[in-house]
């Protein structure tokens, strides 16, 4: 799957482009609890598709009588400049329309947006380029500004502006098992995923649609591939030579997430290696991971990969994981338990 954003402004560039009425709706302003972030999008034809969401689905199904369905009450209409209303503002509307805890949306409705914005913004996002999206609230023209960096949806009264990213990508070492269960789950997440391995025996079973498989030596796709803050590097194959050389690569990038499987004793192997042989050190190494994932006591190649999964998610969210869901802390408390427990025998 790929970063919905894209698939929302795609299908509602294809409506567009097709002469159908549509509408654009974003969430602009949360209160308390709410089922998606501010900056979130769908798009709504006027035949009653749907792309993307704003809701946990009720807000979707009201949005799509009042807009699609002839003769429906309170009917949105098909032009005009932007409008913003509000869901959830009492008790009872937030339990009519499924808002968790009284919370309440505001969203802002743009109809017909310009078909050849859209294009060139899918295109812009298609090529890996971060845009910003500025739409004027008084007669609904919209202008494309290359971004530097994501930021958060911005409004006042004159204007509203949301940063698209591309993908959020993953580069995988190592075309082993548990690099396929990873790269499913990446996908299912939005990630752009490529997998890389130099080795026949190991690229000839990978069976992962969707990801891109890359034979070149790890350090040299890190180099080629440039990775950015929406990329995450994982090494896979427990081999230093293929490991040891892209992981080096990835820390001179701004990369959110670098890390690499393995057991403890197998991390501060790898640490001293990059501080004896290339002159590291322990702060130019702080952003390398390892072990990484979160401890949820995983076992098979599937469990690890959700464990890894999840902390590349909590990272890219900007969650501080408690240390009761390190690897490394928890393994080391267990050992110290065993210990004390066979003293104490």
């Amino acid at each position: 799957m790929e970063n919905i954003d894209i698939t929302v402004l795609r299908a509602l560039r294809d409506w567009r482009a097709a002469g159908q009425q549509a509408l654009l709706v974003t969430v602009v302003r949360t209160w308390g609890s709410s089922p998606r972030p501010v900056g979130s999008i769908m798009a709504l034809c006027e035949n009653g598709s749907v792309v993307g969401s704003v809701s946990c689905g009720c807000i979707e199904d009201n949005l799509i009588y009042r807009y699609a369905c002839p003769g429906a009450t309170d009917a949105l209409p098909h032009e005009g400049v932007p409008q913003s209303v509000k869901y959830g503002v009492t008790a009872d509307e937030a339990h009519r329309f499924g808002l968790p805890c009284g919370g309440t949306l505001e969203l802002l409705f743009e109809f017909n947006p310009d078909g050849a914005s859209l294009a060139e913004l899918v295109q812009a996002l298609e090529a890996g380029q971060l845009m910003a999206r500025r739409v004027s609230l008084t007669d609904g023209q919209v202008s494309l500004i290359p971004a530097d960096a994501p930021a958060e949806l911005a409004i006042n009264d004159t204007s509203l502006v949301n940063t698209f990213g591309p993908a959020y990508r993953m580069l995988i070492i190592g075309a082993g098992q548990m690099s396929e269960y990873l790269a499913t789950m990446a996908q299912f997440c939005g990630f752009a995923v490529n997998v890389c391995d130099p080795r026949d025996e190991y690229r000839s079973s990978w069976s992962v649609p969707g990801a891109h498989l890359s034979t070149e030596m790890p350090d040299d796709l890190v180099l080629s591939f440039k990775p950015d803050r929406r990329t995450c590097v994982i090494a896979l194959t427990h081999d230093p030579k293929l490991d040891d050389l892209a992981l080096l690569e990835a820390l001179e990038t701004p990369a959110f997430y670098i890390g690499a499987i393995g057991s403890r004793r197998n991390n501060a192997a790898r640490h001293q290696r990059m501080k004896e042989h290339f002159g590291y050190s322990d702060d130019s190494l702080r952003h390398l991971r390892g072990p990484i994932g979160i401890f949820i006591g995983s076992k098979t190649p599937p469990e690890i990969a959700v464990s890894i999964m999840s902390e590349v998610l909590a990272v890219k969210n900007g969650v501080t994981l408690p240390r009761d869901l390190d690897v490394a802390h928890v393994k080391n408390q267990q050992l110290t338990a065993d210990q004390s427990g066979c003293v104490l025998g």
